[in-house]
């Protein structure tokens, strides 16, 4: 059976809900949007206590706004890694450095409003570390694997069949880029890029970011080439 992949909006980001032999969710996006997920799964026809686990993909404000409301209304382990941890547990808000002039002055405009931003503690249930952690115990034929580079506990979904899920390890959304590719900010790029090569060689051949549509993993392979 094929993963059933519903991809639900939150604001800016797009979370991700996959259905198998259970259901998973990746990411929980901005503040204040635990309805609009609510409204999401009913039009999928998912129950939110079908909802297993919730995995972060990493601790920015605009994927883990809404971890707490989400917990709450599934029930569901809420997972995020090591590295990441404290964001969610202790409301921290960092931005990672831009790293195109582009992605320099989105930072900077970035930061004007952030001190509006206030993002609800939630507990976590799963710690991710460094090793991957399989998904089959939710009835979901893939893994969790550590992608740092966007930000130090960045992890990526990869199904059994492909489909990398991988938060803002790749971007692909006006205003952030006009064609798929690299993060206009990460705290290390050539970590992005070495974190690009294990998801290729882990078998990756289409990439769903948080921020726009999938595309082909060709994108990556071209950009690691070059």
């Amino acid at each position: 059976m094929t993963v059933n992949v519903t991809p639900i909006p939150l604001g800016f980001d797009t979370c991700y809900v996959l259905r198998d032999n259970g259901v998973i969710v990746i990411d929980a996006g901005a503040p204040g949007k635990g309805k609009e997920f609510a409204r999401g799964l009913a039009r999928a026809g998912i129950g939110p206590t079908d909802v297993q686990l919730i995995v972060l993909t990493h601790g920015h404000w605009d994927h883990i706004g809404s971890a707490g409301e989400l917990k709450t209304l599934t029930g569901a382990k809420l997972a995020i890694h090591q590295a990441d941890r404290d964001c969610i547990e202790q409301s921290l808000t960092p931005l990672p450095p831009g790293v195109t002039t582009w992605g320099k002055v989105f930072i900077a405009i970035h930061r004007l409003f952030l001190p509006l931003i206030k993002i609800p503690a939630a507990t976590v249930d799963l710690v991710l570390g460094d090793e991957a952690l399989s998904l089959e115990e939710y009835g979901i034929p893939g893994r969790v694997l550590h992608t740092p580079g966007h930000s130090p506990g960045s992890v990526s979904v990869l199904l059994d069949s492909g489909e990398a899920f991988v938060g803002d390890l790749a971007m692909n959304a006006f205003p952030l880029r006009l064609t798929p590719g690299l993060p206009v900010f990460a705290e290390d790029v050539g970590a992005v890029m070495e974190s690009w090569r294990l998801l290729l060689e882990a078998g990756a051949h289409s990439v769903y970011p948080a921020h726009g549509k999938p595309f082909s993993a060709d994108v990556m392979r071209r950009a690691i080439a070059a």
